[in-house]
């Protein structure tokens, strides 16, 4: 008999699974904050739900996580675990301490069919979505890891952003139920402006999350200008910055942050030169003819040997971040967390079966000379 996973579901979800039990709303209510509060997985323990109620549920339903296949700490704190998702593939999660908040980093999908060049998971290729439930399992299973682990009773994650491996807004379907079991107060009560998805772009899905599940929103952006974010971006000569940043604007309306976060990986000599940051500067301020309200987030890249580029110098980042911050713009550099457990931003790298061929189109990729990209994107701000 096939039984449902429990973490599969948002209240809503688990309130229409009680109801084909012949169960009220509130139980479901009950039910919600054992799972998700208490970390429960043994419907025995749940004491204050009617035994009739419990034997159906033993029965019918399961609570179950993802096996958990390695896990690696970082001499800064920082843990990444690596999770089991079936079929030879496998996500990595990532949890980053800081002395005001404790932000886990969540993957969407098996591998990624994005492409980006500088991202390593990007280079290994997409497999599938993941579930709700395998979304939503790694919250469930690092929350609760990580009380008894630190000896803590209160909710140790304060944040979660969407930027490990996958494009989340390629997996809607999935992302927004998981999204709203984080905020829901009967589940992890995260706020709206601690709950963070990043994309690489996929403009109809912003409009729709806007409307359905409005939370921070973060864009990686990593070019200023089209014939440079083509090379890296590849999703960009589908949806093009203006068409993005066009998304952005609209997006805002529903925002629960008055700005869009972009994302901007430092590539030594590919985009990180003074009339970049230029570029980017008129780009953010004049879209529109008022601009984007807008922080940029300037990432050191983390190398990794498939990529064939490197990482920009301190002295760059600083220059750029000086032009972006003189001209008014928001901008912070990102702190590299975890490196040395290949945990940092864009190295995640589960094992995945690749179904998109990704490898021989990344060693196209990898052809193009970094002088000719740089030269084209000189030539389109001409």
């Amino acid at each position: 008999m096939t039984t449902a996973n429990l973490l599969d579901f948002d209240l809503e979800g688990l309130a229409a699974y009680c109801g084909q039990l012949g169960e009220k709303r509130f139980r479901a209510t009950q039910l919600f904050r054992w799972i998700h509060q208490r970390g429960a997985t043994d419907f025995g323990q749940m004491t204050d739900l009617a035994k009739s109620l419990r034997d159906k549920l033993a029965s019918a339903a399961r609570i179950e996580a993802l096996p958990v296949l390695s896990q690696h700490e970082s001499a800064d704190g920082t843990v990444k675990w690596l999770f089991d998702v079936g079929n030879g593939d496998a996500v990595e999660t990532v949890f980053i301490p800081e002395t005001d908040r404790g932000t886990l980093c969540i993957s969407s999908q098996a591998g990624c069919a994005v492409g980006c060049r500088f991202c390593s998971t990007g280079h290994q290729g997409f497999s599938r979505n993941l579930t709700t439930g395998e979304i939503l399992s790694q919250l469930w299973f690092a929350e609760h890891f990580l009380r008894k682990h630190l000896g803590k009773t209160e909710r140790v994650i304060s944040n979660v952003v969407m930027m490990g491996m996958g494009e989340p807004l390629q997996n809607y379907a999935a992302l927004v139920p998981a999204l709203r079991a984080m905020l829901d107060d009967h589940g992890y009560g995260l706020s709206r402006r601690r709950v963070t998805v990043s994309t690489s772009g996929v403009v109809p899905m912003i409009d729709r999350l806007g409307h359905d599940c409005p939370v921070a929103l973060a864009v990686s952006l990593h070019a200023p200008n089209d014939a440079l974010r083509d090379s890296l971006v590849p999703l960009n000569k589908k949806y093009p910055i203006a068409e993005l940043l066009d998304a952005c604007q609209r997006y805002l309306a529903h925002a629960p942050r008055d700005f869009i976060t972009f994302e901007y990986c430092m590539l030594d000599g590919v985009n990180d030169q003074p009339e970049h940051a230029h570029q980017l500067v008129a780009l953010l301020q004049g879209h529109g003819g008022q601009g984007v309200r807008a922080k940029i987030n300037l990432i050191p890249f983390n190398p990794f040997p498939a990529s064939g580029l490197t990482r920009s110098g301190n002295a760059a980042i600083d220059a750029f971040a000086r032009i972006v911050n003189d001209a008014g713009l928001v901008v912070t550099v990102r702190k590299t967390r975890g490196d040395d457990i290949d945990a940092a931003c864009g190295q995640l790298a589960g094992d995945v079966q690749d179904r998109t061929r990704v490898g021989e189109r990344m060693a196209v990729q990898r052809s193009i000379r970094v002088q000719d990209i740089t030269l084209r994107s000189r030539e389109a701000s001409l």
